[in-house]
């Protein structure tokens, strides 16, 4: 009888420290969003500040650069365009295969050279001399190996992103503690479940640093690919507006490429984070 009265105190008492808990977090994840508005914001007020006011500084000249206002007047002409989301529309087909075929790919390989000492001999110095290659100085490789310019892009953008996943995959692997393995084996279970219980799962974290990294490094080949040798996209409208001096759609450009960076970098972060979730998190203050 005692216990079953103690019990609602309890309750009652533990109830307003966990509403106390809360709200802490809450107002620190309010006050991380207001702070990363503001700082767009004072980046955007400054720009304005400096365009509009004709201002020549320590070398650098904002008088030549568009103003906030003209640049919003031009993003709003392009939003009336079907032009603008046919190019967006290609350069998002292009960085899904391109990046798709590179994460598949990348895992794999990284697996095989973590895993395997006659795949390492084998493939890894090659891998590790066409690494330092940047991907945008095989475009004249692109163009004589693929009959289109099409498949040549995606070829470029499979190649940024593929040593980036490639090389956090073997790195994930090697870092592997082996007591895990031998403690699986030593249960009587086989490589294909050392592979599913044991190695994919441990290097999913390292995995996922991977792709965010080649995710970015995609877009940058990307859009360098597109202004060289493409026909349609949001690089190869960006290197045309510049080319007529169009200085808006220029700028109107480069926000469209980073917004989509942005966004796919931050759907590859929320699809590390679903599916590591079994990992411990750091608790915020």
């Amino acid at each position: 009888m005692t216990s079953e009265l103690a019990a609602p105190a309890v309750r009652a008492t533990a109830e307003p420290a966990t509403r106390s808990d809360a709200d802490p977090a809450s107002r620190s994840a309010w006050r991380s969003r207001l702070l990363r508005v503001a700082s767009v914001a004072a980046a955007v007020g400054l720009w304005q500040l400096l365009t509009v006011n004709n201002v020549r500084a320590a070398g650098l000249r904002f008088d030549t650069l568009p103003t906030v206002t003209e640049i919003v007047a031009e993003f709003g002409t392009q939003l009336h365009s079907d032009r603008y989301y046919l190019d967006i529309a290609q350069s998002l087909i292009r960085i899904v295969t391109g990046f798709g075929l590179a994460a598949v790919v990348g895992v794999i390989a990284g697996i095989g050279l973590g895993r395997s000492r006659l795949l390492a001999d084998t493939f890894g110095p090659l891998a590790e001399l066409v690494r330092p290659i940047p991907a945008i100085a095989l475009v004249p490789v692109a163009i004589l190996l693929f009959p289109s310019d099409e498949s040549g892009i995606v070829f470029i953008t499979f190649t940024a992103s593929l040593f980036p996943v490639l090389v956090s995959t073997r790195h994930a692997v090697r870092a592997l503690p082996t007591i895990w393995e031998d403690a699986l084996r030593t249960l009587g279970a086989s490589r294909l479940d050392v592979l599913t219980r044991v190695v994919f799962p441990g290097i999913l974290p390292g995995v996922f640093g991977g792709l965010s990294v080649g995710v970015g490094v995609a877009w940058i080949c990307l859009i360098s690919a597109e202004m060289i040798s493409g026909r349609l996209g949001v690089g190869y409208r960006t290197w045309q507006a510049y080319t007529i001096v169009d200085y808006p759609a220029v700028f109107v450009g480069m926000i469209t490429i980073g917004v989509l960076g942005f966004a796919t970098s931050g759907l590859v972060e929320l699809a590390g984070r679903r599916i590591t979730r079994w990992l411990p998190r750091e608790v915020e203050a």
